[in-house]
């Protein structure tokens, strides 16, 4: 992948301090490792990463139909340095590759006369859903699905791709990875975020388990494993650190919200909570980093300008946690009103100059679903140029 020509950074230095009691009770402790992770060279960890990161939001799912193959290959052919999946299990279990477990908006589905009964409506971390669902599929069922672009209204050009490629399971993205780290000379990154955990476990669908066992069948299990993996339910990350020793990110909401484990589990505290001092020390006894919208470290006001900073990436560092945070994308629906250009939602913005200002923050990488634009603007700080705050 592109590194950019600069020179990388060391993200964090003095180890995690320990942690305190999970609210599952599952012990906080790496699992030990066993294997070097990637399969190609002993080439270090996420620190050897170029800084800022940028990692392909759901592949380049700015330019293609998301968590597709295709996707995923532009992505990296863009040069993106970590490319990212989420993952649901199907009705037999296997783990595939979509943002969703309701595969409405991003298959053909609804145009299949053979799953109409599929059609229903499900309680899904409490909010509810109607739809197609993956656990109601096998696999070889989910096979004859094919995907397409989730947001027509805004990426009218990526319909051009529907139903070019099906839905992908997560060992068939492994074998990708691998094939094209071969052929480039060097690991290709992997984002792993684990969907609606606690959801699945209720139904005997638990993610984590299947998805240690391929990590370590593809040697991506280990501490210097080329592969983060995320999730917005911590006590999927507890589960994960006990599992395997491949670097994790805990996924935050807004201020205002509860992880749904937290939800079902009693623990009164919110995401305002866990970007506090305290509430980072804990997560840091299982995890190497966080993952939080963008309007935690960079508020929007009413009118959807940015306001001041908060002081939650000198208070990650501080705790040696790194920040991912997402989502970054060229749209300007999806811009800072003050990076918006024009009227049309669906027109590029100021792009880059969004990139710049979330960079000078001192993130040490960020999710979007445009990798090309985020590289030119990290290329400014990739030679070691001091963040602002930091």
């Amino acid at each position: 992948m592109t590194q950019g020509g600069a020179a990388r950074r060391t993200v964090l230095g003095a180890a995690v301090v320990a942690a305190g009691a999970g609210i599952t009770g599952l012990a906080a402790g790496p699992a030990a490792a066993s294997g070097e992770g990637g399969g190609r060279g002993g080439d270090g960890g996420f620190r050897n990463l170029p800084y800022p990161t940028v990692i392909g939001h759901r592949g380049a799912s700015g330019y293609r139909p998301e968590h597709t193959l295709g996707s995923y290959q532009l992505a990296l052919d863009l040069g993106a340095d970590v490319i990212e999946q989420d993952l649901v299990p199907t009705r037999d279990g296997h783990l595939v590759c979509r943002h969703e477990n309701e595969i409405g908006g991003t298959t053909d589905v609804a145009d299949r006369p053979e799953f109409a009964s599929r059609r229903t409506t499900k309680s899904v971390d409490g909010v509810p859903v109607t739809g197609w669902f993956t656990e109601d599929f096998t696999l070889a069922e989910l096979k004859t699905l094919r995907a397409k672009e989730r947001i027509p209204a805004v990426r009218q050009r990526n319909t051009l791709y529907d139903g070019q490629w099906a839905v992908p399971t997560f060992e068939e993205v492994l074998r990708w990875a691998d094939r094209e780290g071969r052929r480039r000379g060097e690991r290709v990154w992997l984002h792993v975020e684990t969907k609606h955990p606690s959801y699945f476990r209720g139904l005997g669908l638990g993610l984590e388990e299947p998805l240690a066992r391929l990590l370590r069948r593809y040697r991506r299990d280990g501490r210097d494993a080329a592969v983060f993996l995320q999730s917005f339910e911590p006590s999927s990350i507890q589960r994960l650190s006990r599992l395997v020793s491949a670097p994790r990110v805990v996924l935050l909401s807004a201020a205002n919200t509860r992880p749904w484990d937290f939800e079902q589990a009693g623990d009164p505290r919110t995401v305002a909570d866990l970007v506090k001092p305290e509430g980072l020390k804990w997560i840091a006894g299982f995890a190497q980093g966080i993952g939080p919208t963008m309007d935690l470290i960079l508020p929007r006001d009413a009118a959807g300008r940015l306001g001041a900073p908060t002081t939650l990436v000198k208070d990650a560092h501080a705790r040696g946690l790194l920040l991912h945070p997402y989502t970054a994308r060229n749209e300007n629906s999806f811009l800072p009103a003050e990076y918006r250009r024009g009227t049309d939602p669906a027109a590029y913005g100021d792009a880059l100059g969004a990139f710049r200002t979330y960079f000078e923050q001192g993130i040490d990488g960020i999710f979007t679903d445009n990798p090309d634009t985020g590289l030119l603007a990290a290329e400014a700080f990739r030679p070691g140029r001091r963040p602002v705050n930091g």
